[in-house]
Parts: structure tokens; C-alpha cells; sequence
């Protein structure tokens, strides 16, 4: 098993200290790598800030076609990539075909915005004063991106660092999870195959421990970086004067309302719920951890959500039948396990799962739950959910705001004044109406408030973070 390449100003090239990456499910050995030298980085960061100029100068059609170069050879290379993300990641294969759709989409869109990323016009002449005025609003890179993800979506989360700077014209120097090099890796492969300048991306394995010291370098002036709320927050208040960028998770809730009440509407959330609570052994910022019902439905709705529990496959992530598959390490799925031990000593309820295998936690329906207990009132990171009756859809807005975080709210209901009232009343960045808070569109806004970060991603938004307006007055004109 030969060490893959890293990369250095767009350069393969091989460091000290091989990486051996894991299968989360069964601990076999599926990759090498090496972690970048000291030497190596400073490289990286020194190529960037050389490079600023020449990327920011690059037309529209060539940073267009090195993204669109990019999605195509995503979308060929679709069944390798998405074994490589089960390898290495744990994920379902079927789950991870998943993720390289939505990184080949991920690309597509950089490559569209690219082409249309051309500025706003103001007309000035709107005061007497200003006659013959107007304004050019363009917004221009603030300078290299430090891009730093997280292992459990370890090629589209690094798609929405990398897309969105290649196409303000950039340059990336990108971190990658420990746990979850490889795919990386392979897209930095993809990159080389483009006439982007040399010094627009470097992707560096790295310790965590070693981050700190490019957080702090001058040269790279944007972090953006998804993870944890502790690091996150360490970041923040380690680069005041950089421009910052956080995605933190958060702690999901769905919402049954009052008039969410047939049998077709009660089955069909239950799926939803019980799917994307699970998909991804709940390792998603925004797989649904927390469910308030109203409380006359709640009888009726919890039989089914536990059933649909129940008909999950778990099992060998490999397997196109498995639905939910190993959390990232033994260690995770231990703390998963704790966390409910410690709820059902204080009262709570295991109506389904509870029982861990390893690295493996079966998808667990917790009632009785304390609002106060970390299942419910933490970020769980886990395949677990717990379900609460509510007496009126006010109490389950309440309820849902009761938290540390506000990534996304799911709201089932058919009414647009409900739907009108969530929207102004859940204090998260996004409300999915219909369906679970899972639900995440590659172009939209998304990104959270209170301990869910600060900044949003999807590719424009992203876009607009990595750069700052200039403004051009021109004057004379006729107008």
C-alpha cells in the first residue's frame, strides 16, 4: 500500500511521518499518507501569499473551467471516490455515493458563480449633490483561505472550502480531518489536473495539535473552519483581527405539529426522522437528535417512529443495503454510549437500540428524557433521539430554542401561517418546513447562531466571506 501525495502549491509530494487510516468499521488498514514537514507548510503558506495577485487577476472562464474540470472528473470517478469515503469514514456506501453527488454539484455551482460573481451597480444621483454619478460595488478576495474540516464529510465539506475560493480567485491551503485524509488527497489530485497558477491550493495532513501555529499566520487572513464548538471558539479568540468563519453543529429538532395528523403524515415523518437521525450514525451537524410532538399525536406518532427505527440495516458500511453504519471510532461510539447510560439512570426511557458493538451504536429512541441531560441538551454526534410530548406547537418553538445551539429546525406541518410563525419564532439559520432538519441544498445559505458558529457557507455565501467590497465611483456620466 504505497503513501498517497500530498500537496504543496499544487505540487504531489511525501513528508515524515506516515499516516495509517483505518476502517472505522472494522480497523483495517485502507490508506497511507505522511504529514507534512514543517519546511513543507511554510512552503504551502509562502506559495499562497505569492500566488494572491496572480489568483485574484484569473478570469472568469479560467476559474470557471478549472471548477467545472473539477465536478467532471468527480462525477467519473463517482463509485472510487464513494468507496474511498466508506473506507475511511465509516459511512454507507449508498451514503457516500450521496456525498460525491453533492460535491460534483458543489463544483458545478462554483463554476456557474465564477461566471457571474460581477459586482452590483448604484446609481448615486439619487441626492442632487451626486449628479452624474455611479458606483461600481466589486467585491475582491481578502487573501488566502485557511481551510480546515472535519472526518465526517471528508470530500464535500472540503468541496465547500475549496470551490467557493477557487472561484473569488483565492488561494487554499486546506487541513483535512486526521481521521479522514484520503479523500482529500484524491481531490487534490483532481486539482493538479488544472492550469490553475501554482501556489492557488495546497492540502496538508497535519496533528491537530499542529493547526494552531497556521491559524495564526499572518499570510493566510480568512479561517473558515467547520468542528467543534470548543475549537471553533479557541479560533475566534485566538485571531481576533482575522476574518473568521465557523461552522460548529448543533443540535437538531424536528416538530410535530398539531396539524400534522393523518396517517400518511405521521408514517411519512416518522421515515424522515428515523432516516436522517441515522444515515450517517448521526454524525451530521444537523441529523435530527431532538423530536417534540403535540401531545395528542404523540401515541400514535411513537410506535411508528420506532418501527421505522427498527427497519434499519445496520451492518458493514460496504454492503448497498446497509443504512447506518460504525460512528467514526470506538471511542465515539463509547461516549455515545455513556451519555445514554447517564440518561436512563436519571429516568429516561431506551424504546428501541441502547446496546454497543465496538465502534457500532444501534440507532437509539430515547423517552422520559431530562432537559437538562446531555443527550438532549448536548451535541450527541450520535445515532440517538429523543422524543418529547408538547401540549402546542408555542411550547415545541420554545422547546426547540431551549439549547446552546441553532444550526436547523425541521417543522412538519401544511400550514403556511405555522409554517410563517416557526420561521420568525426558531432561532436557527434555517427552518425546513415538511421534513427534517437534515434537509441541505449545496447553493443555499447555511450556518447557524449561538454556539452553531458564525458565517455561513453554501457557495455564494461562502463567496461573499472570503471577500470584501471595493467601491468604483465614476464621474460625469450621463446617466
Amino acid at each position: 500500500m504505497e503513501p498517497r501525495a500530498f500537496f504543496v502549491a499544487g505540487r504531489p509530494v511525501h513528508g515524515e511521518g506516515e499516516l495509517t487510516v483505518h476502517h472505522p468499521y472494522d480497523g483495517r488498514p485502507v490508506g497511507r499518507t505522511t504529514h507534512a514537514t514543517p519546511a513543507q507548510v511554510e512552503a504551502a503558506v509562502a506559495a499562497a501569499a505569492a500566488a494572491t495577485t496572480e489568483a485574484a487577476a484569473l478570469t472568469a472562464h479560467m476559474r470557471a473551467a478549472a471548477l467545472d474540470h473539477v465536478s467532471r472528473r468527480l462525477a467519473e470517478r463517482a463509485e472510487e471516490i464513494a468507496r474511498l469515503i466508506t473506507a475511511e469514514n465509516g459511512k454507507p456506501v449508498k451514503w457516500a455515493r450521496v456525498e460525491v453527488t453533492r460535491a460534483v454539484s458543489t463544483f458545478r455551482w462554483a463554476a456557474e458563480e465564477a461566471r457571474r460573481f460581477s459586482g452590483e451597480l448604484q446609481r448615486l444621483d439619487t441626492d442632487p449633490t451626486a449628479a452624474g454619478r455611479i458606483a461600481l460595488v466589486r467585491r475582491v478576495p481578502r487573501g488566502p483561505v485557511l481551510g480546515i474540516t472535519p472526518f465526517n464529510f471528508p470530500l464535500n465539506l472540503v468541496a465547500h472550502k475549496v470551490a467557493p475560493a477557487l472561484a473569488v480567485g483565492a488561494p487554499i491551503v486546506l487541513k483535512p480531518a486526521p481521521a479522514t485524509p484520503l479523500s482529500a488527497l484524491l481531490l487534490g489530485e483532481i486539482l493538479a489536473e488544472t492550469d490553475l497558477p501554482e501556489g492557488t491550493f495546497s492540502v496538508l495532513p497535519l496533528p491537530n495539535e499542529r493547526a494552531a501555529d497556521l491559524v495564526a499566520d499572518p499570510r493566510l487572513p480568512v479561517v473558515s473552519f467547520t468542528g467543534s464548538g470548543p475549537v471553533g471558539a479557541a479560533i475566534r479568540r485566538a485571531v481576533p483581527e482575522k476574518h473568521v468563519t465557523l461552522e460548529l453543529g448543533g443540535n437538531a429538532a424536528a416538530v410535530i405539529c398539531e396539524d400534522w395528523n393523518t396517517d400518511e403524515d405521521l408514517t411519512f415523518a416518522a421515515h424522515r426522522i428515523a432516516t436522517f437521525a441515522n444515515y450517517q450514525a448521526g454524525q451530521s451537524c444537523i441529523a435530527v437528535q431532538r423530536v417534540y410532538v403535540h401531545e395528542w399525536l404523540y401515541d400514535a406518532f411513537l410506535p411508528r417512529l420506532v418501527a421505522a427505527v427498527e427497519e434499519l440495516r445496520t451492518g458493514d458500511p460496504a454492503d448497498d443495503h446497509t443504512d447506518v453504519g460504525p460512528l467514526i471510532s470506538s471511542d465515539a461510539a463509547a461516549r455515545v454510549e455513556a451519555w445514554v447510560d447517564e440518561a436512563v439512570v436519571a429516568g429516561a426511557t431506551i424504546e428501541v437500540g441502547g446496546r454497543r458493538d465496538g465502534a457500532s451504536y444501534p440507532p437509539t429512541v430515547l423517552t422520559g428524557v431530562r432537559s437538562d441531560a446531555r443527550v438532549s441538551a448536548e451535541e450527541v454526534f450520535g445515532p440517538v433521539l429523543v422524543v418529547a410530548r408538547v401540549e402546542h406547537d408555542r411550547a415545541a418553538f420554545a422547546a426547540v430554542n431551549d439549547s446552546a445551539y441553532g444550526l436547523q429546525a425541521g417543522v412538519f406541518t401544511h400550514r403556511l401561517d405555522v409554517a410563517f410563525a416557526a420561521h420568525r419564532a426558531l432561532e436557527v439559520g434555517g427552518v425546513i418546513v415538511g421534513d427534517v432538519p437534515a434537509y441541505r441544498a449545496d447553493q443555499m445559505p447555511y450556518g447557524g447562531v449561538k454556539g452553531s458558529g458564525v458565517g455561513r457557507e453554501g457557495v455564494r455565501s461562502a463567496m461573499d466571506d472570503y471577500t470584501e467590497p471595493r467601491v468604483l465611483v465614476l464621474t460625469g456620466m450621463q446617466l
